[in-house]
C-alpha cells in the first residue's frame, strides 16, 4: 500500500504547513476547486481534490480528499481546516483528518486555542502554540509567496500523527508540463522532508492562481508516483 500512498504522502506535504511568520493578506482569497488525477507507472490509480469556500466575511473552508486504490488495496483521506484572517494574518481555528482503507482506520482533531496559546489535540492540550499553523494551510500560502517572487521559504505544522514537523520549499526553474488539464507553465519546487530519503518535486502554474497543478515523489531515488491536475474551477 505503501506505494499508492504517495497521493497523500504529497499533497499533504503541500496540498502541509505552518509558518513562524505568516505573510500578510488582503483577506481577498479567492475561493477555489481544484481536481487531480494520480498515476504509478503510467497507470491511472486514484483522484484527488482541494476546495476553500468563504462561509463567513473572515473565516475559510479548506478541503481535501482522496481515493487512491490497486488491486484490492484501498485508502480515502479527507482533511478540513476552518481558519480565519485576522490582522492580514491566517490563522488556523480547527483541523480534522481521517482515514479509512486498508489497514487501520484513524481520525484526528486538532484546536488553536487562542486565548490559552494552546495545541488541542482530540480536546487534550499538547503543545504551546507558537504559530504554528495545520496540516493543509500552506496551500493557501504557499501560492501568495510564489507570486510575491519568494525562492526559498520554510513551514512548520501539525501533521496528521499530532505531531511538530517542518518542511523547506526551493523554485528550482520555469518548465512548461502537459497535463490532463492541458500544456501550462509552471515554477518547479523542490520540497525538502526532514528525512533525506523523500523528496517530492511541486509545479504551480502562475496563470492559475499560482495553484498546484503536478507533483512528483521520490523515495530512496525511486518514484513513488506523481499527480497531475483534472480540472480548476475560481468560484
Amino acid at each position: 500500500m505503501t506505494k499508492y500512498r504517495f497521493i497523500t504522502g504529497a499533497l499533504v506535504l503541500l496540498l502541509l504547513l505552518g509558518s513562524k511568520s505568516f505573510t500578510a493578506y488582503s483577506a481577498d482569497l479567492v475561493p477555489f476547486s481544484s481536481s487531480y488525477v494520480a498515476y504509478y507507472k503510467g497507470k491511472d490509480v486514484g483522484k484527488a481534490s482541494l476546495a476553500l469556500k468563504r462561509i463567513e466575511d473572515q473565516r475559510f473552508q479548506l478541503d481535501y480528499h482522496s481515493s487512491v486504490s490497486k488491486f484490492f488495496l484501498s485508502d480515502r483521506r479527507y482533511e478540513t481546516s476552518i481558519f480565519k484572517v485576522e490582522d492580514n494574518k491566517l490563522v488556523p481555528i480547527t483541523y480534522e483528518y481521517r482515514r479509512e482503507g486498508f489497514g487501520s482506520n484513524k481520525r484526528i482533531n486538532v484546536q488553536f486555542d487562542q486565548q490559552t496559546d494552546q495545541i488541542l489535540i482530540d480536546d487534550f492540550p499538547q503543545y504551546e502554540w507558537q504559530n504554528e499553523l495545520d496540516n493543509q494551510l500552506f496551500r493557501v500560502d504557499l501560492s501568495k509567496r510564489l507570486a510575491e517572487g519568494v525562492e526559498a521559504f520554510s513551514y512548520d505544522f501539525i501533521n496528521t500523527r499530532g505531531e511538530k514537523r517542518s518542511y523547506a520549499f526551493s523554485v528550482m526553474e520555469n518548465e512548461n508540463v502537459s497535463l490532463p488539464y492541458g500544456d501550462l507553465d509552471a515554477i518547479k519546487v523542490k520540497i525538502d522532508r526532514e528525512s533525506n530519503r523523500r523528496v517530492t518535486y511541486a509545479w504551480f502554474s502562475p496563470d492559475l492562481d499560482y495553484s498546484l497543478v503536478r507533483l512528483q515523489q521520490f523515495k530512496d531515488g525511486k518514484e513513488q508516483g506523481e499527480i497531475k491536475l483534472i480540472e480548476y474551477i475560481r468560484e
